[in-house]
């Protein structure tokens, strides 16, 4: 199955082009050998100027702006019609209330053009598959019930999980055989989460700020979604693991480190948990997708790691690392995880699965 060609390369549109993950999506978009960069659009305020001159002063990332996309001019999202013209599909990065993003979203698709999205606007949306690609990837099925209520031939959306639970969601799936059923997770998650750099935060220099509005109901209900079964056209979520989450900002960049307490109803050994991580491979390894990460789990022995500045980039910034793996004294055992939470957690997380949808038939 590994190699998976494509013929011509893709037209690819960004919305929200100019925010954070929107420059992450332009920058890992560069070179990619399936993909390539058609439109790029944002608010009214960024419409006709050229993409250099729309993130003048708030270009975030440490690469420089691609010389591909600099002279793009910046469409504005409403002009869905032209957009829609010169892409294939769009991946959506909007700053926008949730009931704009939904209707937004839903107008491309019904333009026939496939949305990949990185708000959470449609996550819980019955026919809209929420896909980590090496998890889930059989409830893209759903599109085709999604398209009949949207009346579309190949428009339609998917959306990618929120950006804290990628670190333990990939850690705790290999173990579902066992049968996990309470999970206690706390997320130490960094300021590129919210769209900021140090420069833009300086409150946040040695502090940490226990609350991040809305993560923890994020955390604990789409698991559930993305361990669901499709039923009638739809997913059904599914009932176990309890999760118990609190999500704390800490003065890091990128990545997001997670504390994970878990319970089984068949408690494995050490050596069989590190055994299923290890040989963990999954659809988008076996296609040979372009993002995906081999291997996509990644176990440290170390007692200081992973480490977030030493292993956040593994797999290119698309790997998942663990480590600390021992008893507890409540639950069955603990362990840390980590990953790049703008790279996996929000543009490379949408890139692979757009790849995934493509290597399928359904863009």
């Amino acid at each position: 199955m590994a190699g998976i060609k494509v013929r011509e390369k893709l037209r690819a549109g960004i919305l929200g082009a100019t925010g954070f993950v929107g420059q992450r999506f332009v920058t890992l978009l560069q070179g990619h050998p399936w993909f390539e960069i058609t439109e790029v659009a944002a608010s009214s305020r960024s419409a006709g100027k050229t993409y250099a001159e729309a993130v003048n002063g708030r270009w975030k990332l440490k690469a420089d702006i691609p010389e591909s996309v600099s002279n793009m001019v910046v469409r504005d999202v409403a002009d869905i019609k032209d957009i829609c013209e010169n892409s294939d599909f769009v991946f959506c990065a909007v700053d926008m209330n949730k009931d704009e993003i939904r209707r937004l979203e839903e107008e491309y698709a019904k333009n026939e053009v496939p949305v990949i999205s990185n708000n959470s606007a449609h996550r819980y949306t019955s026919d809209v598959p929420m896909v980590i690609p090496e998890i889930n990837p059989e409830h893209i099925a759903v599109i085709e019930n999604q398209k009949k209520r949207l009346g579309t031939k190949r428009g339609f959306i998917a959306v990618k999980p929120n950006c804290s639970i990628q670190s333990y969601v990939p850690a705790i799936h290999p173990l579902m055989e066992y049968g996990p059923v309470r999970l206690s997770v706390c997320t130490y998650q960094a300021i590129s989460g919210s769209g900021k750099v140090f420069s833009d935060w300086p409150e946040i220099i040695d502090n940490v700020i226990p609350y991040i509005g809305g993560e923890e109901e994020k955390s604990e209900k789409e698991p559930l979604k993305i361990w669901g079964v499709l039923s009638d056209g739809i997913i059904v979520n599914a009932v176990l693991p309890v999760i118990s989450s609190q999500c704390v900002r800490v003065p890091v960049s990128d990545g997001h480190l997670a504390a994970v307490s878990v319970s089984f109803k068949k408690k494995p050994s050490k050596e069989e948990i590190i055994k299923k991580w290890e040989s963990f491979e999954t659809i988008p390894q076996k296609k040979g997708l372009p993002s995906a990460p081999k291997p996509f789990i990644k176990y440290f022995d170390e007692p200081d790691r992973p480490q977030t500045i030493k292993d956040r980039d593994f797999g290119n910034g698309m790997g998942i690392t663990a480590g600390r793996l021992r008893e507890d004294n409540i639950f069955d055992y603990k362990f840390i995880c980590l990953s790049h939470n703008t790279i996996r957690g929000a543009a490379g997380g949408g890139i692979l699965t757009a790849e995934l949808l493509v290597s399928e038939g359904y863009i």
